[in-house]
């Protein structure tokens, strides 16, 4: 059966699916028990958001175009992906005020499994001399609505992709264009990610990625266990520090627990290739990603193991820098620099582990890409890693 597509949204014809529901008859033999379905939500702060479920038969997610490409949740069985954030959203971006002085308005929206921050920037928010807000916290991607979504479906392969496009642009300043396709096939347990950016502007730019990829319960308790090929980590700042004997292991829900951040660099393959691995205290289920170090050099773990009701969770995150201020991590060279016209492709893998033989056979491969390595583990802060507090 050959390929076929759905337009979900196209802007210059004015086409836009309130719903849509793709089954067995449209999606051919390959594609047994696998469906898709479009909804657009009515309600709250959800109202407008739309939601493309996608269903392998074994694994199923939820993409948020309204929310640049975004990751809702996904759910392997009955084993819950994602967390369970304080705002129940998801939230549309009508909702959310990036410009609030504080800098924090993102905050108002972040529900997500996996979330971009980007692209003009990507980490804490910024002022000026005269303390105007100039870049907000984790850019304003993921705010952005694609404007260019299609569902296609190979009745020889069996995968199913979801291609949106999103524009990060402002007269006389940034214009960039994300071009994000993704995939899965029956009974992965898991999707990839291939994000293409283009610099739509015949100037040059300097872009910023970080893929905020979250966890909560029942995946995060009391005793799961960050693993990853180690090279080098960092604490963010002196409270991360006092930490760092434990920074690979978390906690139960503890009311008032302020945030830990620990910035690294991870160990890869001759090709670049690197992954990591966040498992449940009994190692019997696990969630772990990949995604080449060449081109996505940094990684952030961020702990916010806080009281369930205020977002018991921790952030994965790959990125090509570190979520410092936009200005610090520029000058320390941790830009991707786009001439005009110029392009990069970023691509991302998660993969759920729906058991302790899963589990084990991940920790093997990462095993084997750390080998005789000792990892350097720092007790303070570093110059040029984090930004002065």
């Amino acid at each position: 059966m050959a390929n076929k597509t759905w337009t979900i949204t196209e802007l210059a014809s004015r086409t836009h699916l309130e719903s849509l529901a793709v089954g067995l008859a449209d999606l051919g033999a390959a594609l047994e028990g696998c469906s898709v379905r479009k909804q657009t939500l009515r309600g709250g702060l959800a109202d407008g958001v739309d939601v493309i479920r996608v269903d392998n038969g074994a694994f199923r997610f939820d993409v948020l175009p309204t929310r640049g490409m975004s990751i809702w949740k996904a759910w392997a069985g009955d084993l819950e992906i994602g967390w369970k954030s304080p705002n129940h959203g998801p939230v549309h971006p009508q909702f959310v005020d990036l410009g609030e002085p504080s800098g924090l308005g993102w905050l108002d929206g972040f529900d997500e499994l996996l979330v971009r921050c980007g692209l003009e920037s990507n980490g804490a928010p910024e002022f000026d001399e005269n303390d105007k807000l100039t870049y907000p916290l984790h850019g304003r991607v993921a705010n952005k609505p694609a404007h260019h979504v299609v569902v296609s479906a190979d009745g020889e392969t069996g995968e199913i992709q979801i291609k949106g496009v999103v524009e990060e642009t402002r007269f006389h300043f940034f214009k960039v264009r994300m071009t994000s396709t993704i995939s899965t096939r029956p009974g992965q347990t898991g999707f990839q990610i291939r994000d293409e950016i283009e610099n739509i502007s015949a100037s040059p730019a300097e872009v910023q990625m970080l893929y905020h990829v979250n966890f909560g319960t029942p995946l995060l308790d009391a005793g799961s266990q960050f693993v990853a090929p180690l090279k080098t980590v960092v604490p963010r700042n002196d409270h991360a520090a006092s930490g760092i004997a434990g920074w690979q292991n978390y906690g139960a829900p503890e009311p008032g627990f302020e945030e830990q951040v620990y910035f690294m660099e991870l160990l890869a393959d001759d090709s670049g290739n690197t992954r990591a691995l966040l498992k449940n205290a009994h190692g019997t289920a696990g969630v772990s990603m990949s995604f080449n170090k060449r081109l996505l050099p940094c990684y952030t773990v961020w702990k916010n193991t806080t009281a369930t009701e205020d977002g018991y969770v921790t952030g994965l995150e790959p990125g090509t820098n570190f979520p410092n201020p936009r200005t610090y991590e520029g000058e320390q060279s941790r830009v991707v620099k786009l001439a005009g016209g110029g392009r990069t492709t970023f691509d991302f893998g998660l993969h759920v582990q729906v058991n302790a033989a899963e589990v084990t056979k991940e920790e093997e491969a990462i095993a084997a890409l750390q080998g005789d390595t000792k990892p350097r583990v720092f007790d303070t802060p570093q110059n040029r890693w984090c930004a002065p507090a």
